[in-house]
């Protein structure tokens, strides 16, 4: 598990565009790496398109978005296309990323408890060490306290 102030390790997965990428590939730009729990669900989207509506102001930045759930690449493409979503969202059906960011924790929905995926972001500077991590993120207002947090590196 990383922690803030920490180099984070290099990563490589399948993306929303069905290319391989890894960390290493975006060097010398922030990255923001926000997990969510599942494509086409109500927060989900809500969140994935307030990072689309502010997409231009944080490549102005010199960063990133790429989201990340365990959902499978056809979710993803589907997911990108029904909401223009001008960013990659990496594929982490093996949870390795999850896991690395601890971001699985028990939830419970319906009355049924489950593993999931913590609404969680991490800001990964222009070295790739680990700067920030929101945890049990709210929906409303992360992009933009995001977004001033980059402003202020």
């Amino acid at each position: 598990m990383v922690k803030v102030g920490e180099k984070v390790e290099n990563f490589k997965v399948t993306a929303s565009n069905g290319e391989e990428v890894q960390l290493s590939d975006f060097h010398g730009k922030y990255v923001v790496l926000y997990f969510y729990p599942k494509d086409m669900t109500p927060g989900c989207t809500t969140e994935a398109c307030s990072f689309r509506d502010q997409h231009t102001n944080f490549a102005d930045l010199d960063a990133v978005i790429l989201g990340v759930s365990g959902d499978p690449l056809d979710k993803h493409k589907k997911f990108v296309e029904k909401h223009g979503l001008p960013f990659l969202l990496l594929v982490d059906d093996d949870q390795q990323l999850a896991k690395y960011y601890d971001v699985l924790k028990p939830k419970k929905m319906f009355g049924k408890e489950f593993i999931g995926i913590e609404r969680s972001t991490f800001l990964i500077d222009k070295e790739g060490k680990l700067v920030k991590e929101w945890r049990k993120v709210k929906v409303n207002g992360h992009v933009e306290e995001v977004l001033n947090f980059i402003k202020t590196m």
